[in-house]
C-alpha cells in the first residue's frame, strides 16, 4: 500500500474532532493576527448589538402589552365588580326602603331597585367578557348569575305580599336579604377580589422587570464594548478616533437615553395610577359597600319589627369600619364624612323611636327626605370621589403607555445602525491588511 493511501486510511480512522472544538481552535488562531482580532472585535459588537435590539424590542412590547391590559381589562374589571357589588348591596337597600313604606311601594325606589338589577347584570356580562374560563373570578360570576334570578323572585314575592298587607312579605324580604348577604355579596366580594389581585399582578407585568434588567445589562455591555474596541485601534492603529464607532457610541448612548426615559416615565406613571388611582379606588368603592351596608340593616331591623337585634349589631360594626376607612382615604371622602356623621345621628334618633315605642315615627324619620339627603350626601361624595380616581387612573395608564411603540420599532432599528457602523469602522481598518 503506498504512501498516500495509508495517510488516507489513518485519516478515515481518525474522529472528527467536535464542531465546537473547531470553533475554538479558529478563534484561538485568530486571537494571535491583528486581522484576526479585529475580526473578532467586529463579531462581538454586531452580536451585542443585535441582542440589545431584539431585547430593547421585547422589552418596549412586553411593557406596553402589560400595560395595556391593565388599562383595557384588569382595572376595567374592577371596575365592573365593584358596580355588581354596589348594585347588588343598594337593590337589597332599596328594596327594605320601599318595603317599609307599606303598601304601594314608591315609583322612585322601585326605578332604582330596577335600575340596581339592571346595573348588576349588565356589569355582571362585562366581566364574564374579561374574565378566564376558570378560576375563583369564574366560580363567582356563575354564582352571581344563578342567584340573582332567585334574589328577584324573592323580592318580587315579598312585594306582592306587603301590598295586600300580608305579614308573610317580611319573611320574603328577609329570605332574599339573607340570599343577598350570604351569597350575592360574598361572590360579588370575591369577584372584587380577583379583580384587585389582577390588577396587582397587571402593574408587575407592565413594569416587565427582567426584561428591563437584561436589556440594562446589554446596553451598559454594548456600551463598554464600543469604548474598548476605539481603545484598542487607538493603540493598533496610531489614529486617535474611528469616526465610524465614535457615531456607533452615539447611537448607543441616544438608544440608552430614550431607553431610559420612556421607561423612567412609564414606571413613574404606572406608581402614580396605582397610588392615586387603583388603591384609592378600591378603598372608596369599599366605603360605598359599607355605607349601603349600614343602609339595608336599619331597614331591614325596622321591616322585622322587634326592635334591636343582629341587624342592629351589624349596624355599629359597619359603621366603626367605614369611620374608620373615611378617616383613611382624607381629602376624597371630605364630604362623605360629614355625610356619613349626620347619618348616624339620624340613625341613632330612629333606634331612639323604635325602642321607645313609636315605631311609625321611627319608619317615617328613616325613610324621610331629611334621612335620605344626609345619606345620598354620604353616597355622591364617595362617588364622586370614585369618578375623580378612575380618571387619575386612565389619564395615567395612558401616560405610561406613551413611547412605548417608539421604542419598539426605534430599539431594534437604532441597534441595526450601530451595527453598520461598527462594521464600517471594523472593516476599514481590516482594509489595510490585504
Amino acid at each position: 500500500m503506498s504512501t498516500g493511501q495509508l495517510d488516507r486510511a489513518t485519516t478515515a480512522l481518525t474522529p472528527a474532532a467536535p464542531a465546537a472544538g473547531g470553533v475554538l481552535h479558529r478563534v484561538g488562531r485568530l486571537r494571535h493576527t491583528s486581522p484576526g482580532r479585529l475580526q473578532l472585535i467586529l463579531s462581538l459588537l454586531v452580536v451585542l448589538g443585535l441582542l440589545t435590539g431584539l431585547v430593547a424590542g421585547i422589552t418596549a412590547a412586553s411593557a406596553r402589552g402589560g400595560t395595556d391590559d391593565l388599562g383595557e381589562r384588569a382595572q376595567p374589571l374592577l371596575v365592573e365588580a365593584e358596580t355588581i357589588y354596589s348594585a347588588l348591596a343598594d337593590a337589597d337597600t332599596t328594596a327594605a326602603q320601599a318595603f317599609l313604606a307599606g303598601g304601594l311601594e314608591p315609583a322612585d325606589l322601585t326605578r332604582r331597585y330596577e335600575a340596581d338589577l339592571d346595573r348588576a347584570t349588565t356589569a355582571l356580562t362585562a366581566a364574564a367578557r374579561r374574565t378566564p374560563a376558570d378560576g375563583p373570578a369564574a366560580d363567582a360570576i356563575s354564582a352571581l348569575s344563578a342567584d340573582i334570578p332567585r334574589y328577584s323572585g324573592l323580592v318580587a314575592s315579598a312585594r306582592a305580599n306587603n301590598r295586600q298587607g300580608l305579614p308573610v312579605g317580611a319573611s320574603y324580604l328577609s329570605t332574599a336579604s339573607q340570599l343577598s348577604r350570604d351569597s350575592l355579596q360574598p361572590q360579588a366580594q370575591a369577584l372584587f377580589r380577583s379583580a384587585q389581585q389582577e390588577v396587582d399582578a397587571g402593574y408587575s407585568n407592565a413594569r416587565s422587570s427582567w426584561w428591563t434588567a437584561l436589556l440594562v445589562v446589554l446596553l451598559l455591555g454594548l456600551l463598554a464594548a464600543l469604548v474598548l474596541a476605539q481603545r484598542h485601534l487607538s493603540w493598533t492603529t496610531n489614529r486617535t478616533f474611528n469616526v465610524p464607532l465614535l457615531a456607533a457610541t452615539g447611537v448607543t448612548l441616544l438608544l440608552i437615553l430614550t431607553t431610559a426615559v420612556v421607561l423612567a416615565g412609564q414606571r413613574a406613571h404606572l406608581a402614580s395610577a396605582d397610588s392615586d388611582g387603583s388603591q384609592p379606588v378600591a378603598k372608596l368603592a369599599e366605603a360605598r359597600i359599607l355605607a349601603l351596608r349600614e343602609r339595608g340593616d336599619e331597614a331591614l331591623t325596622l321591616a322585622a319589627r322587634a326592635g334591636e337585634g343582629e341587624q342592629e349589631k351589624d349596624f355599629d360594626e359597619t359603621s366603626r369600619q367605614l369611620t374608620g376607612l373615611l378617616d383613611g382615604i382624607g381629602r376624597d371622602a371630605d364630604s362623605a364624612t360629614d355625610g356619613h356623621r349626620d347619618y348616624v345621628i339620624a340613625h341613632d334618633k330612629v333606634r331612639e323611636l323604635d325602642n321607645g315605642g313609636n315605631y311609625d315615627g321611627a319608619v317615617k324619620l328613616a325613610i324621610s327626605e331629611a334621612t335620605g339627603r344626609d345619606f345620598t350626601t354620604l353616597t355622591d361624595g364617595l362617588g364622586r370621589g370614585l369618578e375623580n380616581r378612575k380618571t387619575v387612573f386612565t389619564d395615567e395608564i395612558h401616560g405610561a403607555g406613551r413611547g412605548l411603540g417608539l421604542l419598539t420599532v426605534l430599539g431594534p432599528l437604532l441597534a441595526l445602525v450601530l451595527c453598520v457602523l461598527a462594521a464600517v469602522g471594523i472593516r476599514a481598518r481590516l482594509e489595510e491588511y490585504r
